[in-house]
């Protein structure tokens, strides 16, 4: 069960839980009273971006494609040929982590989005992003 909004977890962690569950197309059932829940909490539980990963038709799970000490690439194919991917910081420091099209086994990736920023970021063979200690980068990418 999700424990998002249960107190003990930052924003940042309580994205990360979210995003984790999501890639692995858990059922998200909220471990909170939902009578009481803070803006903030109901963003992170509603993000309609990070749901329809978790419910995209084609059910399969996220795998970890690559770790590096505390950072680690979750990825899953989507139905319609596209992929989420999770960019994982384990560690105490913020780290720029780097999403490459070939770990898609994709030439070229063509769009993708954010899906916490709810905006487009560009695309090509490789994207950077920072990610902060205990966060994730969760990202909907579309490519050739």
């Amino acid at each position: 069960m999700l424990e998002i909004g249960n107190g003990g977890m930052s924003d940042g962690e309580n994205r990360t839980h979210m995003s984790l569950w999501s890639l692995l197309a858990a059922p998200l059932l909220a471990g909170n009273d939902l009578r009481d829940v803070p803006p903030d909490i109901m963003a992170i539980l509603a993000n309609k971006e990070v749901i329809a990963i978790d419910q995209d038709k084609l059910g399969k799970q996220a795998r970890r494609a690559s770790k590096t000490g505390d950072l680690e690439l979750w990825t899953r194919p989507l139905e319609h040929g596209g992929y989420a991917a999770g960019l994982f910081n384990r560690g105490e420091t913020a780290a720029k982590m780097t999403l490459r099209a070939s770990d898609l086994k994709l030439k070229r990736m063509s769009k993708i989005r954010d899906l916490w920023a709810h905006a487009d970021d560009p695309a090509g063979a490789e994207f950077a992003v920072d990610v902060p200690a205990h966060g994730v980068a969760m990202l909907r990418v579309e490519g050739k």
